[in-house]
């Protein structure tokens, strides 16, 4: 039996989609035909006719089937688009981003396949019973450990980037407030000053000595506690650099595994059935261009 490279499940997902794409197909054949025989009973009444009145018959049928496989070829696109509409829904609960390869659709190998796994399923002698009658609802895809493991590492991933992001504001408002200290003795350093030369003229001589010992002690505790400041500004300086180096880190991080995520499911039997569903499809469209050419008027 012909198969399709997937597993079980997905198998009997793409004969169940075959299954309902040949129901439509068949109703709409029979619309067709029943369009011809519409035709035979009201119109080919008579023995003879002329040219300009088989135009018109003819004129007339090619209006009805036009509509017909016209409607028939966009409830199709429509139906397709609702198709990757679940499975795109689907990977993005897994932060996945699907791309498609327009190319293989039209790759004859693949199309032949897909035509053999048709063949093998539904002809009559080797017809299966119904499988899954009762659709569920589409569930986030897992493979096995790999996606579960990699969907971790991302959420943890995120997680500590918000605790680096509420660090690195942690660290920002300290080192404004150390700027803001360091400020206000500067000031005070200067305001000493100047209150010491306006006091130096009326100091008496034997008092100055002291004064100024009081005031280079002063100076040297201040320059002592400017110095520590100093210091304590340069750590959360490097603090902070350390916190936006491992921010970046972690985006990057977080980055390559969501590669690796999307990497990991385009090697998926999934990625390659809907390639595969969509080759089908549109060698079905160009069939039903060709059926539709047989009945257009030559010039």
């Amino acid at each position: 039996m012909a198969e399709l490279g997937l597993n079980e499940h997905h198998q009997n997902e793409v004969i169940n989609y075959m299954r309902f794409a040949r129901s439509k197909r068949g109703l709409r054949l029979k619309t067709v035909d029943s369009c011809f025989q519409d035709l035979k009973e009201s119109r080919l009444v008579e023995e003879t006719f002329t040219i300009d009145e088989v135009s018109e018959v003819l004129n007339g049928l090619q209006a009805v089937v036009h509509s017909e496989v016209e409607s028939e070829l966009i409830n199709t696109a429509y139906t397709n688009v609702l198709l990757l509409r679940q499975l795109f829904s689907q990977a993005e609960k897994w932060y996945l981003r699907l791309q498609t390869d327009i190319s293989e659709l039209e790759n004859r190998e693949l199309l032949e396949q897909v035509a053999e796994f048709e063949k093998a399923e539904f002809t009559s002698s080797n017809q299966k019973p119904i499988r899954d009658n009762i659709k569920p609802k589409l569930a986030p895809l897992n493979e096995g450990g790999t996606a579960e493991l990699l969907n971790k590492e991302i959420l943890r991933l995120q997680e500590e980037n918000e605790k680096l992001k509420s660090r690195l504001k942690t660290l920002e408002t300290q080192a404004t407030n150390a700027l803001d200290e360091k400020s206000k003795l500067e000031r005070a350093l200067q305001d000493l000053q100047l209150d010491q030369g306006t006091q130096k003229d009326f100091i008496k001589a034997q008092d100055l000595s002291d004064l100024e010992n009081t005031v280079a002690a002063l100076k040297s505790e201040f320059q002592k506690t400017l110095n520590d400041q100093t210091e304590n500004q340069k750590s959360l300086e490097e603090n902070l650099a350390t916190a936006k180096h491992d921010l970046l880190r972690v985006q990057e991080q977080l980055s390559m595994a969501e590669k690796e995520l999307e990497k990991k499911f385009q090697q998926t039997a999934a990625y390659r059935n809907m390639k595969e569903i969509l080759t089908k499809k549109n060698d079905q469209i160009k069939d039903l261009r060709k059926r539709l050419a047989k009945y257009e008027p030559e010039d």
